[in-house]
This record gives C-alpha cells, sequence and structure tokens, in this order.
C-alpha cells in the first residue's frame, strides 16, 4: 500500500479514538468542563499533561528550527524542559491547594480584585490566542501533507476536527483524549527517529545515534558541519555571541513563561489531592523528556538527509515526496539561472529553494525513504500533538470568558447550564478565529509558541510567584505589573513582527534581543513595577496574608472549587 493509503487508515483509526473517547467522557457538569471532575489518577493526568505540552511546537517545529539552526535552537529545547521543571516544582502544588483551577480565578482571589481578575482573564486570553494561532498552523501543516491540499484547505479541515471534540468533551473529553493522543505521538515520533538512526549510524537509540559515525567513518555531527560549511552555512554546531544573548533571553522567556501558562496549571486540578498534583507533574516530566531528548537527532537526521538530498541535484529528478510539499506550498523552488539543478546555499541572492522548517519532521522519514506506514504515523503524531494542545488552550478561552468573565465578574446568577453553554460559543468563536490567524502567522509554529510564553512571562510569572512567596504583595502592584509587562512586551512584538513604524530587521533589535526573547525583559520590568508599587501602597488585608501563609504549609488539600 503507498503512504497515502496507509496515512489514511492510521490517521482514520486515531481519529475515530479521539471521536470515541469524547462522546464517552462527555462532560455533563461546568465540573466536568473545567477540572474533568477532579477525578482522573496522577498517571492519567501526567499522560494527558504531557500531550498538553508537547504541542505542534514540541512535535512539528522544535526540530524542525534545530536542524536549521543547529546549536541556537537549543534554546526552545532548553527553555521548554525547564519551564515545566519550574512549573511542577515551584508553583503547581501551591496553586492547585489554592483551590483555583483558573489563573484570573487565582489572581482574583489572592488580589481581593474584581479588577486584578479581569486584567488576568485579558491577559489569558490574549496569551491563549496567540498560542492557539501556532497550533492551528500546524494542524494544517499535517493536514495538508495527508490530504495532499494546499495549507490553506490544511486549516479549514482542521477547524473543523479540533471545533468537534473541543466543545463536546470539555476539560473531561479533552483528559482521556489526550491520554491516547499521546501514545499515539510519542510513538509516532520515536519509531521513524529509531528507523533512520540504525540507518545512518547503526544505532537503534537516536540520542546515542547523534554521536555516532556514518558510513565514511566520520562523526554524524562532523559530517553536517562540512555540509553546512561547504554551502555558506554556520557550522551545525557553532553559536556567535548575539545568538547567545538570544540563547538566554528566549530560554528564559520560555521557561518563566511556561510558569504562567494558564492552559497547563488548569490540568494540576484535575486530580483529587495536593500529593496526587506532585505525582502526576513528575509523571508527565518523564513522558516529556522520552520526545524531548530524541528531538536533538530527529534534527540532525533530518538536516543532513536533506542537505544530501537536494543540494546540486536535478530538479527533475527530485523524489515524491518533495513534489507533494510543493503542492502544499511549504516548499518552492525558483530555477534563478535556469540550470535546472536546485542551488540550495546560505546566499539569499543566488538561493533557489525555500523551505518551511515546519515540515522537517513529517518529511524526514519520507527522505529517509522509510516505509509508507511510518510515514503515515508520523503525520498521525503530528496532528495529536497539534490538536491536544489546541484543545487545552480552547478550553482556557473559553473557561476564562463563561466563568470568569461571566460567572465572577458580569452575571454572578448565572445559571450552570448557561454557563456550559458559554463556554462552548466562547471555543466555537475562538478556533475559527484562531484557524484563520493561522493562515498567515507571525512565524513558524516554534516561534508563534515563543511569542505567547513570552506574553505569559511578563504577564503571570510575577502576579503569581509574588502571590504565592510574597504576603505584601497587594492588588495595586499585581495589575501595575501585569499591565505594564505585557503592553511592553506585545508592543516590542507588534513592532518588530507586524513591522509598523519601523524595519523590523534584527540590527534594530534592542540589545539585539529577538521578539521571542522580549518577554524575559518584560517580566523583569513586571517584577520591579510590581515590587515598587506594592510597598507604595496599602498592605493586603490579614485574610489574604494568612491565605498566603496557609497554601506554603506542605499538608492536604481538599478538591478544587468550580465556583
Amino acid at each position: 500500500m503507498g503512504v497515502q493509503t496507509w496515512t489514511f487508515i492510521i490517521v482514520g483509526f486515531t481519529f475515530l479514538l479521539y471521536i470515541g473517547v469524547a462522546i464517552w467522557a462527555k462532560a455533563g457538569s461546568t465540573k466536568e468542563f473545567y477540572v474533568a471532575g477532579g477525578g482522573v489518577s496522577p498517571l492519567a493526568n501526567g499522560m494527558a499533561t504531557a500531550a498538553d505540552w508537547m504541542s505542534a511546537a514540541s512535535y512539528l517545529s522544535m526540530a524542525g528550527l534545530i536542524s536549521f539552526m543547529g546549536y541556537s535552537g537549543s534554546q526552545y529545547l532548553m527553555g521548554w524542559t525547564g519551564g515545566y521543571v519550574l512549573l511542577a516544582l515551584l508553583l503547581a502544588p501551591y496553586l492547585r491547594k489554592f483551590g483555583k483551577f483558573t489563573v484570573p480565578d487565582f489572581i482574583g482571589e489572592r488580589y481581593y480584585s474584581k479588577q486584578a481578575r479581569l486584567v488576568a482573564l485579558i491577559c489569558a486570553i490574549f496569551v491563549s490566542f496567540t498560542y492557539v494561532v501556532g497550533q492551528m498552523k500546524g494542524v494544517g501543516v499535517a493536514f495538508a501533507r495527508f490530504l495532499e491540499v494546499p495549507f490553506s484547505v490544511g486549516i479549514i479541515i482542521g477547524i473543523g476536527i479540533v471545533f468537534f471534540y473541543a466543545v463536546l468533551g470539555g476539560m473531561k473529553g479533552i483528559t482521556y483524549t489526550q491520554v491516547a493522543q499521546y501514545c499515539v505521538l510519542i510513538f509516532a515520533f520515536t519509531v521513524p527517529a529509531i528507523f533512520i538512526s540504525i540507518q545512518m549510524v547503526g544505532s537503534p537509540i537516536p540520542q546515542l545515534g547523534m554521536g555516532g559515525t556514518v558510513s565514511d567513518g566520520t562523526y554524524l555531527l562532523d559530517k553536517l558541519n562540512m555540509l553546512s560549511v561547504d554551502l555558506g552555512f554556520s557550522e551545525y554546531t557553532s553559536a556567535g555571541m548575539d545568538d547567545r544573548i538570544n540563547v538566554f533571553f528566549i530560554t528564559a522567556a520560555l521557561m518563566f513563561g511556561t510558569a504562567g501558562l494558564p492552559h497547563v496549571i488548569v490540568r494540576f486540578f484535575t486530580v483529587p489531592k495536593v500529593r496526587d498534583a506532585r505525582k502526576s507533574a513528575g509523571y508527565a516530566l518523564l513522558f516529556i523528556a522520552i520526545l524531548y531528548t530524541t528531538a536533538p537527532a530527529v534534527a540532525a537526521f533530518a538536516r543532513t538527509n536533506l542537505l544530501q538530498t537536494v543540494s546540486n541535484q536535478p530538479y527533475a529528478e527530485m523524489p515524491l515526496w518533495f513534489s507533494k510539499w510543493e503542492t502544499a506550498e511549504l516548499i518552492t523552488f525558483e530555477d534563478k539561472n535556469q540550470d535546472g539543478l536546485i542551488q540550495y546555499v546560505a546566499n539569499p541572492a543566488t538561493n533557489e529553494l525555500t523551505i518551511d522548517r515546519d515540515i522537517m519532521v513529517l518529511a524526514n522519514p519520507e527522505i529517509a525513504n522509510l516505509p509508507a506506514w511510518v510515514i503515515a504515523l508520523v503525520v498521525a503524531g503530528g496532528l495529536a500533538a497539534a490538536l491536544s494542545t489546541a484543545a487545552g488552550l480552547l478550553l482556557v478561552i473559553a473557561t476564562s470568558i463563561s466563568h470568569d468573565l461571566f460567572k465572577k465578574y458580569l452575571r454572578p446568577d448565572i445559571s450552570e447550564k448557561k454557563e456550559l453553554f458559554a463556554a462552548r460559543v466562547s471555543i466555537a468563536v475562538a478556533v475559527i478565529a484562531a484557524g484563520l490567524a493561522g493562515l498567515n502567522p507571525p512565524g513558524f509554529v516554534a516561534q508563534v509558541v515563543a511569542l505567547a510564553f513570552g506574553l505569559a512571562a511578563s504577564s503571570f510569572f510575577p502576579a503569581i510567584i509574588l502571590g504565592i512567596f510574597d504576603k505584601r504583595m497587594n492588588k495595586e502592584g499585581a495589575i501595575a505589573g501585569m499591565i505594564i509587562g505585557i503592553l511592553f512586551t506585545s508592543a516590542y512584538i507588534w513592532y518588530f513582527k507586524a513591522q509598523l513604524g519601523g524595519p523590523g530587521t534584527p540590527d534594530q533589535y534592542w540589545f539585539g534581543i529577538k521578539p521571542e526573547g522580549i518577554g524575559t525583559i518584560g517580566m523583569l520590568i513586571n517584577l520591579v513595577v510590581s515590587l515598587v508599587i506594592s510597598r507604595m501602597t496599602p498592605p493586603p488585608p490579614k485574610t489574604v496574608q494568612a491565605i498566603v501563609e496557609d497554601i506554603r504549609i506542605p499538608r492536604g488539600a481538599g478538591s478544587a472549587s468550580s465556583h
């Protein structure tokens, strides 16, 4: 059977599985819709958290970016991994014990202010929407290859799929769907990596294969460095000082942004007790590590195979996979010198090949000429990764609007049935808007996601960390910090990404910091503003200070409250 047939079989089977699970676990109450009833086991929640965490950015785009950026791409690997550890150890148990299952809910109660809740609500929607735009781009890339249609058509199809099972199941349906999606995506990511590692260096362990030797006796990374330099690119394993500046700032933005991501935090309320939240965090870290330690090897394999396959080769003799990605409009070839050969070089003036970096993980098994079922499996994994995170993010948007805006702010007397209806309408509107925005995103999937992390870092992280560990932190400081932090970060991103009022070129960046890393500066500004203003204004009420003391006491707590 061909790739197309295998893809229909495997993707069709996984989709039937997801939809069946979503129907089986359909939410019947607001508590089931928001936190899955609070009764998920730590192991299942760990798998669901890993699937929620490992989005299209992790599965599709991270290895793709590393394959093109080399050493500098490690910022995504380190930032997302370190950020999850920070969240799991420093914040999640305390937030779980506080008993509020959305970030705006926590900030509204901790800072005893409807205004603080509203600011947090706006930030949550802003962050989650930016993040979900990246996921929808990933969905479009996967569907474009799967159905062999243009990228724009792929996104429209993805909108319909996400709409169906996110609107139906809420957190309960999403949780158990994500358990299935984790199994699919991790199997789909590691199997081709093992195949290619054996093929290239004879090692069945990709993590070791990256340091192995190829058939001519040279180390794989040395060979990749030589191939890169011959074409005018930098050595794969090198990085200049400018890159190191951004490695630091982007890594920090991703780490601190992780700790403020609403869709990950809410996962710790789906288990019965605080102890279970800690256990599920540990399980999730183990499950995440499987993919994150494999991604650098996948990147090195993909880059080596790509350079050997396309550089200075006749365009007319390109394999079938090349034309398939051309149909999807994610590879373009322009024969500038009319010699029929593909000039894939670093110099933009003479380079004839443009490759969307987000296709590398999906294209890698095809470039390596692996069996058709393996290629189909990778497509199914990419869809699982993108859809699982998209669903979690859309749920955050829904809960922010229905629970935090309607129930807690505009209409406290709203019935549970109407609140649930408002949540589902919110998801419907958000998925359509995100899909349309995903048609023309401000970067590759991982870069768009990095922008969302920067926004989360500059808005939520100081308010959450100070809310837990600083009794003196008050509503005035938190509100001012969140507003100034996210306004500064979003203005910087808007200026350079949309290129309004300026050229938006790298040499114009402040201190050389890319928009993906500016969230670190925004977070520091937020922190300073929050601390200064909180010391210049009255302290919080004694009852709030007592709550802050209590949540740091290491003992069990009851179920999260849904109201």
